[in-house]
């Protein structure tokens, strides 16, 4: 039979299974690092694939999300509530350096603060910090009972919930727009803002629970990578040793 008239000829055997390559083999290891705010700066450990050709690892890296909780942040499981969420905006050698991306209170800590017979205040405001960075700040406030109170419950009228409300705009926006971002984390973490307005709102009508329990950046100003540096301290180039007990997955024949 001619060549040209069977088209499998030239093909080769039929159904031979191609080399099948562990996607992990190809893969590296970046340390995510916390801004120096934090008590723990190595946040985790995130993977990408390696430069290879026009494909640079770094532009994968740059501009991921990752979300911890403040209690393991800062080593203090009272603080478990608070959430943060930091973005990739730097790579130096193996460490993805981060900067504040959002701040929100967990699901279960709001639920646990709603409750009935009170009034709940909420506030929000978009102010701009000293370094650009234009945020929203979203206040939440609940209505406590006086001292010696009889009646059971502890509405506030419209009127006092409009006054508490203006309280809240005034001092979230004078106590940002004062700051840098890295001051205005630093207020987070306290909740200094929060006592700042149950202070001042002591003469409308009694608060507690008061919580910034939102924060979220509209715009983000232009990176400056020295800053970035500064607000990470000291860092060594080539990032920091897997730990023994962390093993990378053996590269496989097959699957």
């Amino acid at each position: 039979m001619a060549i040209g008239k069977n088209k499998r000829l030239s093909k080769g055997k039929k159904g031979l299974k191609k080399k099948i390559v562990d996607p992990f083999s190809r893969k590296e290891w970046y340390d995510i690092r916390a801004p120096a705010v934090f008590e723990t700066r190595v946040v985790g450990k995130t993977l990408v694939n390696r430069s290879q050709g026009t494909r640079n690892a770094v532009d994968y890296l740059k501009g991921r999300v990752v979300e911890a909780s403040l209690g393991d942040l800062n080593k203090d499981e009272e603080q478990a509530y608070r959430k943060f969420k930091l973005q990739v905006n730097e790579v130096v050698g193996r460490n993805c350096l981060t900067s504040f991306h959002s701040m929100s209170i967990t699901t279960d800590k709001l639920r646990s603060l709603v409750k009935k017979w009170q009034s709940l205040i909420e506030a929000t405001v978009d102010v701009k910090t000293t370094d650009g960075y234009v945020l929203r700040l979203f206040a939440i406030a609940f209505t406590k009972r006086r001292a010696n109170q009889v009646k059971k419950t502890t509405y506030a009228q419209t009127a006092q919930i409009r006054d508490i409300r203006k309280k809240m705009y005034e001092i979230m926006t004078r106590e940002a727009s004062s700051s840098s971002m890295k001051e205005l984390m630093q207020k987070f973490i306290p909740e200094s803002i929060g006592r700042e307005i149950e202070k001042a709102c002591q003469s409308i009508y009694p608060l507690q629970n008061v919580y910034i329990r939102k924060c979220k950046v509209v715009k983000f100003p232009k990176i400056d990578t020295q800053k970035l540096l500064e607000s990470h301290g000291s860092i060594e180039d080539t990032g920091s040793k897997v730990k023994s007990d962390f093993k990378e997955p053996e590269i496989q024949a097959e699957v």
